[in-house]
């Protein structure tokens, strides 16, 4: 599969992911759990995720090598933010469906990574 088939996979299960976190936290309505999941899955924390797993070396080399892949095959991007964001969280889309498809037990080892690091960021205790 290409970069952007991982990436679309990905961001599918990624957002699941995090809905059901924000759901096991206790919120029930809508627009809170809304806003806590943006927290996690908005292009800017996917950017500053990624970026934090290359600079811990949290990642194998094949997962770093499905990350460039979706960064490297990313669109022209979003009106929203800056077109390096863009590709760094299309790469994170990306790894997350690599893994999502051939290792699940490591993706969700990742995701929950991923949470952590949103978590420290926002000073929260999730």
């Amino acid at each position: 599969m290409n970069g952007l088939t991982l990436a679309y996979i990905g961001d599918a299960y990624y957002e699941l992911k995090i809905r059901e976190y924000a759901i096991n936290l206790g919120y029930r309505h809508v627009n809170v759990l809304h806003n806590t999941v943006v927290k996690y899955t908005s292009g800017v924390s996917q950017s500053l995720i990624i970026e934090k797993m290359l600079a811990e070396q949290i990642l194998s080399e094949d997962e770093i090598r499905f990350f460039k892949k979706g960064r490297n095959h990313s669109s022209s991007g979003r009106k929203n933010i800056d077109a390096k964001t863009y590709t760094q969280a299309t790469g994170f889309e990306s790894l997350i469906g690599y893994t999502y498809l051939n290792d699940l037990k490591r993706c969700d080892e990742l995701i929950a990574i991923a949470i952590e690091i949103i978590n420290k960021e926002e000073g929260l205790n999730g």
